[in-house]
């Protein structure tokens, strides 16, 4: 939120795991403030992640103004694969690549 408010604080922004809502409260949206941000954004979001789905989070990128991506990250939650006993190695490299593109660096 911060962001949209004080877009000079930033060139772009990482977001992992954007908790879209509550689990199993997809009708309380987070998203007043996403029409103000005009900065790059990549949101890096687990398409089993319970904060919001891949289509949820697809429709709320559509009211930013900026350039924005998402990376679905498959099979993964909220935690993106970090923790638990299969590690992402692949995906750090994966989310500043995407970022880099984002940003056109």
């Amino acid at each position: 939120m911060l962001c949209a408010e004080e877009p000079a604080l930033t060139n772009g922004m990482l977001l992992l795991s954007y908790p879209l809502h509550a689990p199993g409260r997809p009708d309380q949206l987070r998203i007043q403030h996403l029409p103000k941000l005009v900065v790059p954004a990549l949101f890096v979001h687990g398409t089993r992640d319970p904060f919001g789905s891949i289509e949820e989070m697809q429709a709320a990128l559509k009211l930013i103004p900026a350039r924005t991506s998402l990376l679905p990250i498959l099979g993964e939650g909220h935690d993106l694969g970090f923790k638990g006993k299969k590690r992402r190695d692949d995906l750090p490299a994966k989310i500043v690549a995407e970022f880099r593109r984002i940003l056109e660096i």
